[in-house]
């Protein structure tokens, strides 16, 4: 093996790896992603797989990643194993279809198991960093994830230096790592922007087996620009919280808030935050998307707390062109921290997450469409739903041009039970589902978010068993997916 801290290619370090090794890799969405060690090991194993050897590895990250990770490794049907969360095309085909097996796990329990070793080693951490140093003292750059943890307990560590991020980006992240109980301390993070840990990560120098060198931004895809619906939800979830501050739920100063990933959270936080009877406020939260930083600029977002930062390039130049404004109101953290319950309890965070579907008793389905085929993952909605101090599941009333509702009498998968769901909506509306029985959920859910063109359908529905404390039918509970799969409309369904 090549001497500490030596320069070598991407080829080489994708032969160091071998068929059955775990690989950790830094990225927490496309952020802090490694990118040319990745390719090389994919055109390794269609190599091998041409000369009929196999060659697979057990794939850990983060949360989600690039086309440049999960994509070509999937594509060179290298994964046998991914976890904890991903949101590729190719990957998540791969995993529907059986060829790849995929563990779907809350964020804030993924670190912790692997200190535990419950998921087994780490063979080799691959880490993109903005800077090092001889001492292995590691400057990270868009993202900190799982990567201490990745560094910790891997046997081997290989670096891909991006010198597209300047070392400057010192004094961004504040990485700070738990100890297992019984030796477990409370976590001194009182306010959004407490700085608790140190700057950079501390690994074993003699691990690394090198450096590659590389030179370019992360390439987050453009996000769609805010449509009706988008607007309308966003601008709910603002009424709401305004309503909330004039009855003394929410105080004048306001709270933290935590935004999910995605097109519809970045339009809802971008419309939340433009309402300016809400004053300015903190954001404690997992992913930083262009909304934070817009808002941020903007004046209206006065801290962010997050776990990476995932933003466009136009954005990303405009932090880097302002970074050392950026770096007294912008703080990254390892997922631990950012999802951990003690935290978000703490802080009182007014958490929005977004859904796939919701039922008529607040059961929500953020994972699976028709219960069967992943769609990304749990991430940290569970973390945020369970522990906030208000939260709320966005999603639109119907998908596919109407023909499929959102709300449904019974989720086909259940991602977070009725018992930590608190608030949804919809364009229609919102349904406030706190203190209420279930018949008084579902009256509120199917009138304020159900699209009109069900309301009939899933009141029918709830006709059928109305004497139960649930009314449910286990017989036609799922009757409205059936008439989809039979007709292409749940619009048919007839109860």
């Amino acid at each position: 093996m090549k001497s500490v801290l030596q320069k070598i290619s991407a080829d080489e370090a994708a032969a160091y790896i071998q068929h059955g090794d775990c690989v950790a890799c830094s990225s927490f969405t496309s952020a802090g992603g490694v990118k040319v060690i990745p390719e090389s090991l994919a055109k390794r194993a269609q190599k091998l797989h041409e000369a009929g050897h196999p060659f697979q590895i057990k794939l850990m990250t983060g949360a989600s990643s690039s086309d440049r990770l999960d994509g070509v490794l999937s594509r060179a049907n290298a994964i046998a194993y991914r976890l904890p969360y991903q949101s590729n095309a190719d990957l998540r085909k791969a995993i529907n279809s059986g060829e790849t097996q995929y563990t779907d796990q809350h964020l804030s329990h993924y670190p912790q198991w692997i200190n535990y070793h419950i998921l087994g080693d780490i063979d080799f951490a691959i880490v993109e960093v903005a800077d090092y140093t001889v001492d292995g003292e590691l400057t990270l750059t868009m993202s900190v994830g799982a990567t201490p943890t990745f560094c910790r307990h891997a046997k081997h560590i290989i670096l891909e230096h991006n010198m597209r991020h300047s070392p400057e980006l010192l004094g961004l992240h504040d990485i700070y790592e738990l100890e297992n109980p019984p030796h477990r301390q409370t976590i001194p993070l009182l306010k959004p922007e407490d700085r608790i840990g140190t700057a950079r990560i501390k690994v074993d120098p003699k691990k690394i087996l090198g450096v590659v060198e590389t030179n370019e931004f992360d390439n987050i895809a453009e996000f769609k620009e805010v449509n009706a619906v988008c607007e309308k939800i966003g601008q709910h979830v603002a009424d709401f919280f305004l309503q909330e501050m004039s009855v003394g739920h929410i105080p004048q100063s306001f709270l933290p808030v935590q935004s999910g990933v995605g097109n519809i959270a970045n339009a809802v936080l971008g419309t939340m935050g433009a309402e300016k009877r809400i004053p300015p406020f903190k954001v404690y939260t997992e992913v930083a998307q262009d909304a934070v930083i817009k808002l941020m600029q903007a004046g209206r977002i006065t801290f962010t707390s997050s776990c990476a930062l995932t933003v466009t390039e136009q954005w990303m130049s405009h932090v880097y062109d302002n970074l050392k404004e950026f770096k007294n109101r912008l703080v990254l953290r390892p997922e631990e921290i950012t999802n951990h319950p003690e935290v978000i309890r703490r802080l009182g965070l007014l958490a929005m997450n977004t859904a796939l579907e919701v039922d008529c008793f607040g059961h929500v389905n953020s994972t699976h469409v028709f219960g069967t085929s992943i769609v990304n993952g749990i991430g940290g909605s569970g973390d945020f739903a369970r522990n906030g101090y208000i939260s709320i599941f966005t999603l639109q009333s119907t998908a596919k041009g109407g023909a499929i509702s959102s709300i449904v009498p019974f989720c086909s998968h259940i991602d977070h039970t009725e018992h930590d769901t608190q608030i949804i909506v919809t364009e229609q509306g919102v349904a406030d589902l706190r203190g209420k029985s279930p018949e008084q959920r579902a009256q509120c859910i199917i009138d304020n978010c159900a699209h009109p063109d069900y309301r009939p359908i899933l009141k029918s529905y709830l006709k059928r068993t109305h004497h139960k404390h649930i009314s449910h039918d286990l017989s036609c509970a799922f009757a409205m997916y059936n008439a989809f799969t039979e007709t292409g409309d749940m619009r048919n369904c007839k109860f």
